[in-house]
């Protein structure tokens, strides 16, 4: 993908998005203008410059797919993929996907992803090529009242703003709970030089981190996550911190299904159900144990 390219695959993603929840009966899941979605461009090429591939088609120029790719020391990560509608049926997905996982053995690191338990169709592509599932995830919608919500109360430790020298902290302790490496996400999203970003952790009585929870507020994308703690109560507590400083606003979040009481807890703050997700992974990865928030934005879990 070139620059002058954003603005074609902001409006690929929202018209082959759109059509597939529209053509399932469900609801269309980008109401903004397609300019809105340039967000997963600017935010992808600020953390990962070149890694995007575009299909074009070849008598029209016009661009038939494209998928994102997520680079780091211990994975890669596929981000968002699309297939604009005119090219369903003709392979496109199946050729980008072919190239990323290459790219993936090259480099000898496993490839994962979060992809959509409803559509059978891409479920089918990632598992007629070696990818496996692992978690399943429940998406929930929240929307935070003008007050917020009551916090959680701690046995033990505080929850504060994220500063510059926690991200090192942070992407430490996911590694130690997760084994992946997403130190630069981190500085980033502490960084948060678009300024849609927020990052708040929980630190012990002794002053061991023990989780951190990371939002995004932008047109393109209203949403919690990553997130991660040593334990689900922790997690919990994180969450309700995180959503009040998002006060009036409705974001998606994706809960572990195997953390119910992480549900019920945001049940009961008034979030419904909307769809579910699995995370798939294509070679070698260390269990996951710990309570954790995956997320669309950015894909690089």
């Amino acid at each position: 993908m070139h620059e002058e390219e954003w603005l074609d695959v902001a409006r690929l993603i929202t018209v082959s998005t759109n059509d597939w929840y529209r053509s399932h009966g469900m609801n269309e899941i980008f109401s903004g203008p397609p300019e809105d979605q340039m967000l997963f461009c600017e935010v992808y090429e600020a953390l990962d410059p070149g890694c995007c591939l575009v299909a074009e088609d070849m008598e029209t120029g016009d661009i038939a797919g494209s998928c994102f790719y997520h680079p780091r020391s211990t994975h890669v990560s596929l981000g968002i993929m699309n297939v604009h509608p005119d090219h369903f049926g003709k392979g496109v997905a199946g050729r980008l996907l072919d190239w990323i996982i290459d790219y993936a053995e090259t480099l000898n690191l496993p490839l994962r992803l979060v992809s959509s338990a409803l559509n059978l169709d891409s479920f089918s592509l990632y598992s007629r090529r070696g990818f496996v599932p692992q978690r399943a995830f429940q998406d929930l919608l929240i929307t935070i009242p003008a007050k917020g919500f009551p916090e959680a109360e701690l046995s033990g430790g505080f929850i504060r703003d994220a500063i510059a020298e926690d991200a090192e902290t942070i992407a430490a302790l996911e590694q130690e709970l997760l084994g992946i490496d997403r130190t630069k996400d981190y500085r980033y999203f502490i960084e948060n030089k678009p300024g849609c970003w927020h990052v708040a952790v929980l630190e012990s009585d002794d002053g061991e981190l023990q989780g951190a929870v990371v939002s995004i507020i932008d047109p393109g994308s209203k949403m919690l996550g990553p997130g991660f703690a040593r334990e689900p109560d922790q997690l919990g507590a994180l969450i309700t911190h995180e959503l009040n400083q998002r006060r009036g606003e409705t974001l998606v979040l994706l809960l572990p299904v195997d953390c119910p009481e992480l549900a019920h807890r945001m049940y009961a703050l008034g979030a419904r159900n909307c769809e579910l997700h699995f995370s798939q992974v294509r070679g070698e990865m260390p269990p996951s144990t710990c309570a954790y928030l995956p997320t669309f934005m950015p894909e690089t879990g």
